[in-house]
Formats: C-alpha cells, structure tokens, sequence
C-alpha cells in the first residue's frame, strides 16, 4: 500500500451468497452497480482496493455463528463464496476473514501505512452487510487506526433489513465514521 494516494476502499463481503445465494437479498443485488462505480472509481484515481472474503468451511454448522445462523454460507472454493463477477477484482488484494471483522486486516493497513503516516489516509468501506461485517470492520479499523480518516457509502452498503442497515448507520456515526 505504500506509495499509493493515501485512499483505500474496502469492498466488504461482495460475494455471490449474499448477493443472490443463500443469504441473498434484493437490496445487495440494488448496490451492485453502485459498488461496481466505486471501484472503478478508485481504479482511475490510484486508490488502492481490497475486497474482503467471508470465508467459512465444511464444518460451519458447528460453529457458534453456524448455530446462531443456521444457513450455510461463503464456504470456501464454492460458488456462492466467490466475488460477484460483475466486479472487477483486478489488482486488488483479496482478504479471507474468517469473522464479521478481521483485526488481521487492520493490522496489516496499519504495517502498510507506517506508525504514525496515518493521518494523511482515507479508508473507505462498503459491501455486505452493513449491520454486521461493514460495521465490525469499521469499528476494529477505527480501534487500530483513530486519526484515519473513515467513511462509508450507505449507497453502496445493504443491511440483513432496512432498519438495521439504518441502525448501523447511526451507530457508525457516533463512533465518529463518516457516513455518506
């Protein structure tokens, strides 16, 4: 990430599960085209893109969050775990997370952007599901990085509902998130 514009967007969980599989729904199939312009955008401008993976394995039902949610899901090298191919994933990095959020990831733009060269980045989120991952990440990003600039899109970010899409908005805010 060094060298780069000092913007990063996180494409979170834009996989095929949760856009039209198992766990899809008509609101993340709505964002699409708008995630999809993000992209492009932060391609033109030399922003640097990662797309995290919710990835899940055989055993998922036996897990805690399997048993909470009883809907196999993301599991690894399966179709619906894959990105949506109506986005480009070229020349972005591809994270795996095997949680609603990856302290891993966060550690790793903290590595990339140096200690204390933060202050000049602005990491944007979007992607699924805005009350549960894009949430998760954003708060562990804001716990690794508090002088980073951090914004979500809500035109590119859908909730499990639209009430929670909105509630994780607000809750975002007070957390000093830029909600957009």
């Amino acid at each position: 990430m060094k060298n780069n514009s000092g913007n990063i967007l996180i494409v979170v969980d834009m996989q095929n599960d949760f856009i039209d599989g198992s766990l899809g729904t008509a609101e993340a199939r709505q964002i699409l085209e708008n995630v999809r312009r993000k992209i492009e955008k932060y391609k033109r401008e030399n922003g640097r893109i990662i797309f995290t993976r919710d990835t899940h394995y055989d055993n998922y039902l036996e897990t805690q969050e399997g048993r909470n949610l009883p809907v196999k899901h993301c599991i690894k090298d399966t179709g619906g775990w894959q990105i949506s191919d109506k986005l480009s994933t070229e020349g972005a990095l591809i994270w795996d997370k095997k949680s609603f959020g990856s302290p891993e990831l966060a550690q790793f733009i903290k590595d990339e952007i140096g200690e204390g060269g933060y202050g000049g980045y602005e990491i944007e989120l979007v992607g699924l599901c805005t009350d549960i991952c894009v949430i998760s990440n954003a708060l562990i990003l804001k716990a690794f990085l508090p002088e980073v600039k951090l914004k979500v899109d809500s035109s590119c970010c859908a909730g499990v509902t639209n009430a929670s899409h909105l509630n994780a908005l607000e809750a975002m805010k007070m957390c000093q998130v830029n909600v957009v």
